[in-house]
């Protein structure tokens, strides 16, 4: 009866594991073009962006346009393709704690009243933020080019199998005859 229930046990594990590789490939690339459209648009539209800036109170507007448009661009890329994942995960969240902290005020407050907590999560940035957390905590997974830098260098890490079949020195452990 117990190996009745450990066959489908270990399958559902498999493939729910399985799954995660694809799945944070989705949430890579769809928040990372996200990303990489925000920071264009601020940055091709530089003036207007610093107005609004301006607006919401963020000192030096037009550096921070800059920095945010930026920010959002590069790492946006990196997040795509799977590059230094977690790394630039940490300037995306400082992004979006910021617009959340500027432009979404009210539903930054949210978060510390319960009556009202839901509409935090119902904020434009928590889906970007939510990601950069998932990537940030759990990598990138193996479908991304920190995946295949790891699988490479396992790879090379792991000795040959000639490396196995030398002889070993007696008193190794290993029978020098065989039983």
């Amino acid at each position: 009866m117990r190996r009745l229930l450990e066959t489908p046990l270990k399958w559902y594990i498999r493939v729910l594991d399985g799954l995660k590789h694809p799945f944070l490939l989705i949430l890579r690339v769809y928040f990372g073009w996200g990303f990489i459209s925000a920071g264009l648009g601020k940055l091709q539209n530089i003036q207007t962006t610093a107005e609004y800036f301006a607006g919401l109170n963020i000192p030096m507007p037009t550096l921070n346009a800059y920095m945010a448009g930026t920010t959002e661009t590069v790492c946006g890329c990196l997040l795509l393709v799977g590059f230094a994942s977690r790394f630039v995960t940490i300037p995306l969240i400082g992004t979006m704690i910021v617009a959340y902290r500027t432009a979404h005020t009210e539903q930054w407050d949210a978060l510390f009243d319960s009556a009202t907590r839901a509409t935090f999560f119902k904020a434009p940035p928590f889906p970007y933020l939510f990601t950069c957390l998932v990537v940030l905590l759990c990598g990138p997974g193996y479908l991304s080019i920190d995946g295949a830098l790891k699988w490479l260098l396992h790879r090379h890490a792991c000795p040959t199998t000639a490396a196995l079949s030398e002889p070993r020195p007696l008193g190794s452990g290993v029978s020098a005859t065989a039983s």
